[in-house]
């Protein structure tokens, strides 16, 4: 009886020795393949930013049929009093700057590159966005 009780216990012992090794696997390869979720969000936000820059430069080309841009006076630039605002904000702009900005069909799109531009002007302190400027600063 004995013999048999030791021999059901060294069964039982192998058993689960080889139950902790197959646990022991699982949680290594559980380990191996957690989702970095930082990484995923970065790549993901990469993703969009090149899309959003590929499409914008689908929606604004910069050879677009447009009329000319009103020539500066000879002393100088354009005044900053001078011309429409970029939508929501008190940036100074060409009507050409609102007519490209008007053919950016999705809102808010529109309002990422009119933000976008606006802060790259403040920044570089530019006194009136004209369409050169526009279109380098609405890349991302």
């Amino acid at each position: 009886m004995e013999h048999t009780l030791d021999q059901r216990l060294a069964a039982l012992e192998s058993r689960l020795g080889r139950l902790e090794h197959l646990l022991g696997s699982v949680v290594d390869k559980l380990d191996r393949s957690a989702v970095d979720a930082d990484g995923a969000k970065h790549s993901i936000q990469a993703w969009v930013t090149e899309y959003v820059s590929l499409r914008l430069q689908q929606l604004v080309p910069e050879t677009c049929e447009h009329e000319p841009e009103p020539e500066r006076p000879a002393d100088g630039p354009v005044t900053p009093a001078a011309g429409p605002v970029l939508p929501g904000t008190r940036i100074r702009c060409t009507d050409e700057v609102v007519h490209r900005l008007g053919r950016i069909p999705i809102p808010f799109v529109r309002q990422m590159v009119t933000e976008k531009v606006a802060e790259t002007a403040r920044a570089e302190g530019i006194a009136v966005v004209d369409v050169p400027f526009f279109e380098r600063a609405a890349t991302f």
